[in-house]
């Protein structure tokens, strides 16, 4: 055993994935928890039939950390890939979803996309670098290299699909860094894309593009919950972190559970709770620290499930399924056809889909009739997707404050939260506004967090 004791701050995929293969390594690791299970915002329900993942559907396989996993989990047969039809992506234009082209050929036949940005694209190599990069946003960054009409009808639905957020607002640095450094390294995207996959070959990482996508029979939940119970005692459930204090040249952390005070001294912190969380228990070491955390901006989500039967949609179902631009003036930012992306979501003469409300493009939900705004959201959805029936089945899960916001300036919190940690030697901040949001970016960042350890 390594005589180290650290604490690991969340039972989320950040903390779980940190604290396993820390206790791999032999740490003496706790992990200490608010809730009474593991997996952060991974959550899933299964009901008469039905399968609902209230947070992440799904994860893509871009780090060899996440099939180790796997196998040390025994998670093989829990294991699913999407279903190949789901490579289809649709984008709503014109209340009418279009194929989101995935090759050249299929790019120059669109019809998501007028002949004028076509040609526009074509421009892309020749534009030059930005002299500001660190301080655009993702909006000025592709109407500059790709023009007006991509921003609206390909970023703009994407951005709100993988943040829920609003391109003009997000940083292209802290955001999209991949996107970012295309230009930054190789002097643009087309030819960037095109040399970084050499790189990436040799790192053994895949693209978001190109990664396999993945789930589990039973959900995204399988994933923590098979954590959890490989770590077994090490987390402590239904305890709230309240303070975290110095004593010599370790640190003392105090929690309560079910109404008892409780304290664990340790030689390390990794804090993996949601930013504006961990700013209450680190404000006494820095107040800077706390009020930049405390300004990272969630925006709140509403996850929306249902169910109707097949004989009552009348069109294919066939793809991922659509994302909507925020031209289209629509109540909410897309949805995901679950049962064909996955087995098992619904019984086989139903489909199951997931639809996204609110986010940075329209945060008012929180003061919204949710009956009535999903009354609103299912009219528009069933238009869309030829539906002349009510839903057999629904469910929905609020997020008050889903997902962090990259905002623009968002490299000084980054700078700062580095500059926090070589003041505090032993504090590390950690987490989904750290480093990417996805479940990928997650695992990969964990499995840093362990290395830097």
């Amino acid at each position: 055993m390594n005589k180290k004791k650290i604490i690991v701050l969340g039972a989320g995929i950040s903390g779980l994935v940190t604290a396993y293969l820390l206790a791999q390594k032999g740490y003496d690791v706790t992990v200490i928890e608010k809730k009474s299970e593991p997996g952060g915002s991974i959550e899933t329900v299964k009901e008469n039939g039905y399968l609902f993942d209230r947070g992440p559907n799904s994860a893509l396989e871009t780090t060899p950390v996440i099939s180790k996993l796997i196998d040390e989990l025994n998670l093989h047969d829990q294991l699913v890939y999407a279903n190949k039809a789901a490579n289809k992506r649709y984008i709503l234009r014109n209340n009418r979803i279009h194929s989101l082209p995935m090759n050249p050929i299929a790019f120059l036949k669109t019809g998501l996309f007028s002949t004028k940005a076509k040609l526009r694209l074509f421009a892309e190599p020749f534009i030059a670098k930005s002299k500001d990069g660190y301080y655009q946003s993702v909006a000025e960054f592709v109407t500059r290299r790709l023009g007006k009409e991509f921003l609206d009808y390909a970023i703009n639905p994407f951005v709100a699909g993988v943040y829920a957020g609003r391109p003009e607002e997000l940083s292209v640095k802290s955001a999209f860094p991949k996107l970012y450094a295309l230009e930054e390294i190789y002097g643009g995207l087309i030819v960037g894309t095109i040399k970084s996959i050499k790189e990436r070959k040799r790192r053994d990482e895949k693209s978001k593009q190109s990664a396999k996508m993945l789930s589990f029979k039973d959900g995204m939940q399988v994933l923590p919950l098979a954590l959890a119970k490989h770590l077994g005692e090490r987390v402590l459930y239904n305890s709230e972190v309240d303070q975290v204090t110095t004593k010599g040249n370790g640190y003392i952390v105090s929690y309560t559970k079910r109404g008892e005070r409780y304290s664990l001294e340790c030689d390390s912190v990794i804090s993996t709770l949601p930013a504006y969380i961990a700013a209450n228990i680190i404000k006494h070491f820095d107040e800077e620290a706390a009020k930049r955390l405390m300004e990272i901006y969630y925006p709140p989500v509403l996850v929306l499930y249902v169910v109707y039967a097949k004989k009552d949609i009348s069109r294919a179902l066939d793809g991922f399924g659509f994302l909507i631009p925020s031209r289209e003036n629509k109540s909410f930012l897309g949805a995901i056809w679950s049962s064909i992306i996955f087995p098992g979501r619904s019984p086989d003469d139903k489909a199951a889909f997931t639809l996204f409300i609110g986010g940075a493009r329209n945060p008012e939900i929180d003061n919204s009739d949710v009956e009535l705004l999903i009354k609103k959201v299912l009219t528009e959805f069933n238009e869309i997707m030829e539906i002349k029936s009510s839903p057999i089945y629904s469910a929905h899960r609020y997020w008050a404050k889903a997902i962090p916001q990259y905002n623009l300036g968002y490299i000084e919190h980054e700078n700062y939260f580095d500059e926090f940690e070589k003041r505090n030697p032993g504090i590390i901040l950690s987490g989904n506004y750290r480093g990417g949001i996805s479940v990928g970016d997650c695992i990969k960042n964990a499995a840093a967090i362990v290395h830097k350890l």
